[in-house]
């Protein structure tokens, strides 16, 4: 039997955090939500989620200094970024990292669902 995808949310609201993983799990994948950049470093290498879902503004570790730290670490993880100030030269920046999808707050489930399988089935978008 496949082990369920586990879908990290790395958001600083805890609100975005419950909404997303309540939609994630809806999705039937397993949820594991962290309020900071920091509380998911301090996960070991080996417990790597099948995606992340991450804002980019979050204080003392944003979203796309998480994923440099990431991709230094040999840690590559299919991450779907959302913002609720998003500008063209943060998502080209984040995109050329390795970033799956870039998406302004607020976002469709749809839209989210769309992002996260293809990440899951390694598509580019």
């Amino acid at each position: 039997m496949a082990k369920t995808p586990v879908i990290a949310i790395v958001d600083d609201d805890e609100g975005v955090r419950a909404s997303l993983a309540s939609l994630v799990r809806s999705a039937g994948y397993e949820a594991q939500a962290y309020e900071s950049g920091e509380d998911f470093l301090r996960q070991a290498p080996g417990d790597d989620p099948a995606c992340m879902i991450a804002d980019i503004q979050m204080p003392v570790i944003t979203g796309d200094e998480l994923q440099a730290r990431l991709v230094a670490a040999g840690r590559h993880i299919p991450i779907i970024f959302m913002t609720a100030f998003p500008s063209e030269t943060m998502r080209r920046r984040v995109m050329a990292a390795g970033a799956h999808c870039y998406l302004g707050k607020p976002s469709s489930g749809d839209e989210i669902i769309r992002c996260l399988e293809e990440a899951l089935a390694g598509q580019t978008p």
